[in-house]
């Protein structure tokens, strides 16, 4: 087993996490990437070295991510067959739980150390997850605990995918779970104590702008469904009026929306490779399949004496969950394919963490 530590701008923490490593499992091989910290911190880093740790990095900040997708490079060139695990730099993962996740590693899963969230933890941090683990759950039916935990542990044979799954910053970890299941990993949980240092003053999250690259594809594509959705009502409304008749009415709303939806879907919110082609009849397949349900449930709720507007507001967000996991994981490709990311990557200049 190796552990990979991400570090940007680290403190002593770091030290002392390896200094209790050396002490505990001085078998343990240690990757510590530095992600840019700048000179300044070089004391740390030669420090981190002496302590044994292989330190690797960039001479410029590239994002959790890419430190993580720089580190998984590293290790399977330089530790082949050595399974990983995951840890952060600010002191918040004790050893014990480290080990104990890496113990827990198996061949076609990946392991979360997940925290309880109870007692004193920083409300940022409490009320971060419970919306992350509210969305991932709506959006992929996968009930995970803690979606942005820092402790994972992930088999050798993983470290090819994981460089394949693109976001460079702290968006990365939460598309390695949204891509899981597609790309045939389950997701294992082991409950950990987490250690929070002055509120959790270390952390180099930014609650608005890492918040929105972690939401940005589900906000994407509530934009272009919504616009899509003002468009098939406002048609589905008219067509009604004129004909009278429900079916022709969805058929013909549907066809006007769903052009332009797929246009924009494809290029902005999934930013698929594959051939349009095939991702052009999957995606209509998609919306026939869907077409047939909300016409089912419309047809169903106003035979019961429910208004068309009320219906077809109760109808959409269930089906906008439906459309927005299927068009990731199998119209698009984003299960692995969509915006890959080689393992090998030369250093490029960079924004903050």
């Amino acid at each position: 087993m190796v552990l990979l530590i991400p570090a940007y701008e680290p403190d002593h923490k770091l030290l002392d996490l390896l200094r209790e490593l050396a002490d505990i499992a001085p078998e343990l091989d240690v990757v510590v990437v530095d992600d840019g910290s700048g000179p300044l911190y070089a004391p740390v880093f030669s420090d981190a070295s002496a302590l044994g740790a292989d330190v690797i990095g960039f001479a410029v900040n590239h994002g959790k991510g890419a430190a993580l997708k720089h580190g998984f490079a590293h290790i399977a060139a330089h530790y082949p067959g050595q399974d990983v695990v995951c840890a952060d730099s600010d002191g918040q993962h004790r050893v014990l739980d480290i080990l104990r996740v890496g113990r827990a590693v198996r061949p076609g899963a990946m392991v979360l150390g997940v925290r309880s969230f109870g007692g004193r933890v920083p409300a940022r941090s409490r009320v971060g997850n419970a919306i992350t683990r509210w969305v991932f759950r709506a959006v992929t039916g996968v009930p995970v605990s803690d979606t942005q935990t820092g402790l994972r542990g992930y088999p050798a044979s993983a470290l090819s995918w994981l460089g394949s799954v693109p976001g460079d910053r702290f968006e990365y970890e939460l598309n390695l779970l949204l891509r899981a299941r597609g790309a045939g990993w389950t997701i294992e949980e082991l409950p950990i104590d987490t250690v929070y240092l002055a509120g959790n003053a270390s952390s180099h999250f930014r609650p608005l702008a890492d918040s929105i690259r972690v939401y940005r594809p589900l906000l994407a594509f509530s934009a272009s469904s919504l616009a899509g959705f003002a468009v098939d009502l406002l048609v589905l409304l008219a067509m009604q009026a004129w004909t009278g008749n429900l079916l022709v009415s969805v058929i013909v709303a549907r066809a006007v929306s769903s052009a332009a939806n797929f246009a924009i879907n494809r290029r902005l919110v999934f930013a698929s490779r594959r051939r349009t082609r095939g991702a052009l009849g999957r995606y209509y397949l998609l919306v026939s399949v869907l077409l047939l349900a909300n016409y089912g449930l419309l047809a169903a709720l106003t035979g019961l004496g429910m208004a068309l507007l009320a219906a077809k507001l109760l109808v959409e967000p269930v089906l906008f969950l439906a459309s927005y996991h299927v068009q990731r994981s199998l119209v698009f490709g984003a299960g692995g394919s969509v915006g890959a990311v080689a393992l090998e990557r030369e250093p490029v200049l960079a924004g903050r963490r």
